[in-house]
């Protein structure tokens, strides 16, 4: 059989640990609608052991990736970070089913919430192409972040989060947001916005693609994937009364009324600054300095 007339080929990565071992639980139907759903396409089911494992078998095939081919990742929010950063550029039409407890930026791009309706998508065949957004720092010289860049007091309810052994998904975010906040102090930014510099203290200040992160916290509420912007948010520095008056309504987005929340769109931003550190769908990513910009349109996925 030649190159041209091999079938087109759907690669299946998979965190069966996800949500509780949900994922390993569901992984048999899901791979046998795609099988009878998707019957032109050869399916090749790839069960990851550990992080550094699930990022070398997305990143090796969405580089091997043909015009039509996917690569699809079964998890969590790790492995929605892991599969748009391995297809992001290529060939590849990234696939997420969302198994795990937050699916933050599946949701913000438009990928249906629960595992059969996301396979629905995939099976389906309708793409939206996106952007994501570039940093880079000392730990990397480039990774692309889905959903938010962290850097202030979300990125340490983020980062405790992470760490407890409770995992109870936007409840565990809440839980520690609570306990974040008895000790927390403004932190002192030093920002580049398109150039342009920039000194603030501030509570947060969040570098969004898509609005969504911690479970659902909607901290950027009219970010556009698809608008060549970042979308930032900044929480100015106010009291931890008003700050824990705030949290309630980040779920719904109406915190951004409240007169200490700036909002702007740019194309790249610098952040910078004492206490700092940076978090990017979740999951760790080194320190600061760190550059973030918009990398346009670069990034194709299915979604309903």
């Amino acid at each position: 059989m030649n190159q041209l007339a091999k079938p087109r080929l759907l690669t299946l990565v998979v965190n069966e640990r996800s949500g509780g071992g949900r994922a390993g639980r569901m992984l048999p139907k899901v791979a046998r609608r795609l099988r009878d759903q998707v019957p032109t396409a050869e399916l090749h089911i790839i069960s990851s052991s550990s992080w550094s494992d699930a990022e070398k078998l997305t990143r090796a095939a969405a580089l091997e990736a043909r015009p039509g081919d996917a690569l699809l990742v079964m998890g969590g929010d790790g492995m929605a970070h892991l599969g748009l950063n391995a297809a992001a550029g290529t060939d590849a039409v990234l696939g997420l089913i969302p198994a795990g407890t937050g699916n933050d930026f599946a949701r913000g791009v438009g990928v249906p919430r629960t595992v059969d309706e996301a396979v629905g998508a995939i099976v389906g065949g309708r793409t939206r192409t996106v952007d994501l957004t570039r940093i880079s720092n000392g730990a990397f010289p480039q990774r692309y972040v889905g959903a938010v860049v962290s850097t202030g007091y979300d990125a340490r309810v983020n980062r405790s989060t992470n760490r407890i052994r409770l995992r109870l998904g936007a409840l565990s975010y809440g839980y520690v947001a609570l306990r974040e906040l008895a000790s927390f102090s403004p932190l002192n930014y030093e920002m580049v916005v398109d150039g342009e510099p920039r000194a603030q203290e501030a509570m947060l200040v969040a570098v969004a693609n898509t609005g969504l992160f911690g479970g659902g916290m909607r901290i950027a509420p009219d970010a556009d994937p698809s608008d060549g912007l970042l979308d930032v948010t900044v929480i100015r520095t106010v009291s931890r009364g008003v700050l824990l008056r705030l949290l309630p309504s980040l779920y719904s987005g109406a915190f951004v009324r409240h007169p200490c929340v700036e909002q702007f769109r740019a194309r790249s931003i610098e952040l910078a600054g004492p206490g700092l550190f940076v978090m990017g769908d979740g999951e760790e990513l080194g320190e600061v300095p760190v550059r973030a910009e918009c990398a346009p349109g670069i990034l194709k996925i299915f979604v309903a």
